[in-house]
């Protein structure tokens, strides 16, 4: 009785995925091997019967389980990605490269968003190392301490853009802030602005901090008289709005608005136009990473261009290295911001200009 009970639960428990394999060989009129062969894509099957295996598998609805499929090949085509905050076009952009190219490859994405928590970023970080991905890129601002070692135990490529140290198996892409935080500080110091505010958001977080850091030094560093103001709100477009808000109610009137990324810089600019304040006539505003909404939005903003697109291309490389080019796991990538003018900045009115000392800031 216990065998009989025994044999009936292993015929239970026997994976759907082996009976189903077996209905597409019987319905194709080949053997398992070959509706094998065919699913994972060989070329040693001829075009006709891979079109019967194929029209077979539709027909019954059979959807092969690759999560199992990887585990028995040893190896794994599916790349984890964790993001900060999905609702901020910047991060999109760059999951949407990273995508692409792994797609041109025959990989796919899974991806979680953090939310900037970092107790969410180790979590799901154990989680996608635990479903076996091939490789892991954390596009985040915040960390965890324990992460580090996590992933450098799994010995899987991984990637970090803005945060961490290069080891064996983790390269960094770093964008070099203070670069373009200052460029866009000394542009609008060339325009004759003098008060200046910093719209940002998570001022704790090592990235968005150097951001913040870097303004108060390079406004300082324009002119004794020079005057700056910190407001903070949550990342999005409400954030920039309330930020803003709060700023205008403060009794610190700025002629220059400098915002830690476009996308709050979009909330900014709707603030001051339901207060009836123009842009850039009387007060001007720029962002930072230049993405489309920032070209698009009304005025056109001025902002520090971050190249998305090449990010993407550089973490998929560094987790899927093309054996033809050259290497980039365990490095650290450097990335220039470049000043972007439009329509959002102007120059101060009726002043006769900046410090007299200007010309030698910009000179240096």
């Amino acid at each position: 009785m216990h065998g009989g009970r025994h044999s009936k639960a292993t015929m239970q428990n026997k994976p759907g995925e082996l009976m189903n394999l077996n209905a597409v060989a019987k319905k194709a009129g080949v053997s398992t091997a070959t509706v094998s062969r065919v699913l994972n894509d060989l070329d040693v099957v001829k075009s006709s019967t891979r079109a019967r295996v194929l029209k077979a598998a539709q027909d019954l609805n059979y959807h092969p389980n690759l999560h199992a499929r990887s585990l028995a090949r040893g190896k794994s085509r599916t790349l984890g990605i964790l993001i900060s905050n999905m609702e901020n076009p910047f991060f999109f952009d760059i999951f949407r490269a990273l995508e692409s190219a792994a797609h041109a490859r025959g990989y796919e994405v899974v991806v979680a968003n953090t939310d900037y928590r970092s107790e969410q970023l180790l979590s799901s970080a154990r989680l996608m190392i635990g479903w076996r991905v091939a490789g892991l890129a954390a596009i985040v601002s915040e960390m965890d301490a324990d992460l580090v070692q996590v992933l450098t135990d799994s010995r899987i490529p991984i990637v970090f853009y803005d945060v961490g140290t290069p080891r064996k198996n983790i390269t960094t892409v770093r964008v070099d802030y203070r670069k373009g935080m200052k460029k866009i500080v000394e542009y609008l110091y060339s325009l004759g602005h003098l008060r200046m505010a910093f719209v940002g958001h998570h001022s704790t977080l090592g990235p968005l901090n150097e951001r913040r850091k870097t303004f108060l030094d390079s406004v300082a560093q324009c002119s004794p008289s020079a005057e700056a103001r910190i407001v903070a709100g949550t990342d999005g477009l409400e954030g920039g709005r309330e930020a803003a808000r709060d700023l205008l109610g403060s009794g610190f009137h700025p002629t220059a608005i400098i915002c830690v990324n476009d996308f709050m810089a979009v909330g900014v600019l709707r603030e001051l136009r339901e207060q009836g304040i123009r842009v850039p006539q009387e007060v001007s505003v720029t962002g930072f990473d230049n993405i489309r909404l920032a070209e698009f939005c009304s005025p056109a903003l001025t902002t520090a261009h971050i190249p998305r697109e090449q990010i993407g291309q550089i973490i998929f490389q560094s987790l899927v290295p093309d054996p033809e080019k050259e290497q980039l796991t365990g490095r650290e990538i450097v990335i220039e911001p470049e000043l972007v003018v439009r329509e959002s900045t102007g120059p101060v009115r009726n002043t006769r200009g900046a410090a007299g000392n200007h010309e030698k800031l910009v000179a240096d």
